[in-house]
């Protein structure tokens, strides 16, 4: 498959992110722009892989040469002359092979990369949209085994560059020694070239369905292992496994089809290769026989057949490749093409930002028409009788999507308006289930935090001094992944102090106590309202110790705001509250 270098649809290096056009880019556009990010690369190892094999072609010429002239004649000058001359070609053709596998391998490596940096720019794009129906393990494996494909395209073409080279170097020599052979060789590569496209079109499609299988597998496995816990503790081992292992059998047969389809067609083309070799050296042989030509020239013409064997079989681990690499490439662009959640507004930031929250006939997934004024300042508290609907409102506040109906502003600037990037840097909304990072407890609550912060007040307020006290090395202890290092409540404590940290005008926290005892709750509220104080936050809780330090708290019940008051009133006066409350 010829590939060239076409103006790139998106960007690979782009810092700000990735930009998709209105036609949306295609697998072909993403092997293109991988090729030509890497053109020098691939250009020198074209060249340089292009020496080696037109020395490869020369030896078996020169070897017919000094059988020519020096053996049949016992000529020991012209022997040594020639054998020198073959001594030159060989460390030529050997240092052009070690430097253009180097850039190949060079150009394959770093177009790799670049597609994983593109692939993780538009996952983690502040207007979202490419995890949307795609477990992060099948992510993890697009960007990466994917990725390895479509970068290993580019050592393909450089391989199958010069290995065209070597079949041309060769087709000449035959033509200065034989029109015939030389026809043979000319005539024939292009058939079996076109035949081995056709035979690589099973190999293209079985290819990409094996990758589908293959991270549909690498995800259920990663669901599986962080909820490991969770299965143990409810007895789910057998089910998992049972589920486990059918994706895995069918990731298995995925690869055992592709692996035939790949093995069969090696074979046909390596048979059509030996047909190829067969026939020059049978001409060969007919021509030397009727004394058209020397019988160095003969040895050449065989030689040259066997040496034919090399590229060819070159040209058909290329198509190979470049099948895979094709099906790779349009996983990739799957992602890549996948349109936003929502769209970036072209408003800036009031400044300085008051923290006023207003929303107003929202309605969203289970919300319905909802409407409220969040004062700046406020420490107000919504209780939501329906996980959903709590879900929906984070996801508005947070623009993770835009309401079906209705508005949402911030000092009176909707969030359609802005750039969710932006916004982010105004209102913090903090998940009930936020990962932890690898790194150390300190770095995972700096990790948002302004540039020279004490991260002391924060980790206070949220409980965290008393977790670092108990920690071997106290807040320079390490935290595995996700945090799994650390109980329950100490993950909790240490993402509450992460979201403290960051300093926002306006926090919205979700949940951020249910894994700890009511002691350390009590505490954490209190803290929360004092490190708080003067900045809008909204605290999404069932929990009593939380609501109590709030201003007011919002009933969200069926969906609908039914009523609002300070959590001791709201306790006096409705029982659909003091149910979920108390529960």
């Amino acid at each position: 498959m010829a590939l060239r270098v076409a103006s790139p649809k998106f960007s690979l290096s782009d810092p700000g992110g990735v930009r998709v056009s209105p036609s949306y880019p295609t697998g072909r556009d993403v092997l293109r722009k991988s090729v030509g990010g890497q053109r020098r690369d691939v250009a020198l190892g074209s060249l340089l892989g292009s020496g080696h094999q037109m020395g490869e072609a020369l030896v078996p010429v020169l070897i017919g040469v000094v059988i020519d002239r020096a053996v049949t004649r016992s000529d020991t000058g012209a022997l040594l002359l020639w054998l020198g001359v073959l001594a030159v070609v060989y460390v030529a053709l050997a240092l052009s092979w070690r430097f253009g596998a180097w850039s190949g391998d060079r150009s394959a490596a770093m177009a790799e990369h670049e597609l994983r940096v593109t692939l993780v720019r538009r996952v983690l794009h502040p207007c979202g949209g490419a995890e949307e129906g795609r477990l992060p393990g099948a992510l993890a494996n697009i960007a990466t085994e994917d990725a390895k494909r479509v970068g290993a395209v580019n050592t393909a073409l450089m391989y199958g560059i010069s290995a065209l080279v070597g079949i041309l170097t060769c087709a000449v020599v035959l033509l200065r020694s034989s029109l015939t052979l030389g026809l043979v060789v000319l005539l024939g590569t292009p058939v079996l070239l076109w035949l081995g496209h056709l035979l690589s079109k099973p190999l293209e499609t079985r290819s990409e369905a094996e990758q589908e299988r293959a991270a549909h597998a690498s995800a259920v496995a990663a669901d599986l292992v962080a909820g490991l816990r969770i299965l143990k503790g409810i007895g789910g081992e057998r089910t998992a496994i049972d589920r486990y292992r059918t994706t895995s059998r069918e990731s298995l047969r995925a690869t055992l089809r592709a692996a035939r389809a790949q093995a069969f067609q090696s074979g046909m083309v390596l048979s059509l290769t030996g047909c190829l070799i067969a026939v020059v050296a049978l001409v060969g042989g007919r021509l030397a026989a009727e004394g058209a030509i020397s019988l160095g020239q003969l040895v050449s013409a065989v030689g040259l057949a066997l040496f034919l064997l090399g590229p060819l079989e070159v040209l058909a681990w290329a198509n190979a490749e470049l099948a895979q690499g094709r099906a790779s490439a349009n996983r990739i662009a799957e992602v890549l093409a996948t349109g936003h959640t929502v769209t970036a507004g072209d408003r800036g930031l009031p400044q300085p930002v008051r923290g006023a929250v207003r929303l107003t006939g929202v309605s969203h997934g289970g919300l319905r028409e909802v409407n409220l004024d969040i004062a700046p300042g406020e420490l107000l508290g919504v209780v939501a009788t329906d996980p959903a609907h709590a879900t929906d409102l984070l996801r508005c506040l947070a623009r993770g999507a835009d309401p079906d109906s209705g508005t949402v502003t911030l000092d009176d600037v909707s969030l359609r308006d802005l750039d969710p990037a932006e916004l982010r840097t105004a209102m913090l909304v903090a998940d009930h289930d936020a990962d932890l990072f690898e790194g150390t407890v300190l770095d995972n609550v700096t990790a948002a935090a302004p540039d020279s912060a004490d991260p002391g007040p924060a980790m206070a307020a949220a409980g965290v001094t008393q977790v670092t006290l108990a920690l071997r090395d106290g807040e320079h202890t390490a935290v595995s992944e996700r945090g799994r290092s650390l109980s329950g409540g100490q993950r909790q404590r240490v993402a509450l102090a992460r979201a403290l940290a960051a300093d926002r005008p306006v926090l919205v926290v979700h949940d951020p106590t249910t894994a700890v005892d009511t002691v350390t709750e009590a505490g954490i509220a209190a803290g929360l309202r004092e490190i708080r104080k003067g900045r809008t936050t909204v605290v999404v809780t069932t929990s009593p110790a939380l609501l109590a330090v709030t201003d007011r708290v919002v009933l969200l019940d069926g969906g609908r705001i039914t009523d609002t008051a300070p959590h001791a009133d709201l306790m006096d006066r409705h029982a659909t509250y003091r149910a979920a409350v108390l529960a």
